[in-house]
């Protein structure tokens, strides 16, 4: 079970390598700059095995900087049984995701699972795998992850 003491969440994409660690990266700096950093267990975990053990791309991490964030340092990693009782949210970025999610769940778990883009303002509730595109792809990646980041604290936690 997700401890009680500590709020958790889980970002899961396609390979880790791109959409997820971005979301956990500006996630852990928003919390940080809340002072929050303490309360927060916060990962990321692919769907997939295609890229476990793998850096961040390049371009994420090109973007996170861009934007004056920290880069990346997440090795990418599949989704475990464990984790769904070790997060109180599992947020996934497309419906590929969510689907993939689902069919590894554990009876039992008790973690929200659902689109990060749900709270999104802009109702852009996909939020599209950047990796076959250029450096604007990981740009909208950025702004959306942003957006819905900013929206789910606000809503969940002010």
């Amino acid at each position: 079970m997700a401890s009680a003491s500590k709020k958790s969440v889980l970002f899961v994409c396609l390979g880790n390598i791109c959409r997820s660690p971005m979301a956990e990266a500006l996630f852990a700096e928003m919390v940080a700059n809340r002072g929050e950093k303490d309360q927060w267990k916060i990962d990321s975990a692919a769907t997939s095995t295609y890229e476990i053990g793998s850096e961040p791309d390049s371009r994420t991490n090109k973007m996170l900087q861009t934007n004056n964030h920290s880069r990346s340092h997440h090795l990418a990693r599949q989704i475990t049984k464990d984790d769904y009782n070790k997060f109180h949210y599992i947020f996934g970025f497309d419906e590929s995701n969510i689907s993939n999610i689902n069919r590894r769940k554990p009876g039992g778990c008790q973690a929200v699972i659902q689109l990060l883009g749900e709270f999104d303002p802009q109702n852009q509730r996909v939020i599209e795998d950047p990796y076959y595109g250029d450096m604007s792809e990981f740009q909208r990646v950025y702004n959306q992850c942003s957006r819905c980041l900013t929206a789910f604290l606000e809503k969940e936690f002010s």
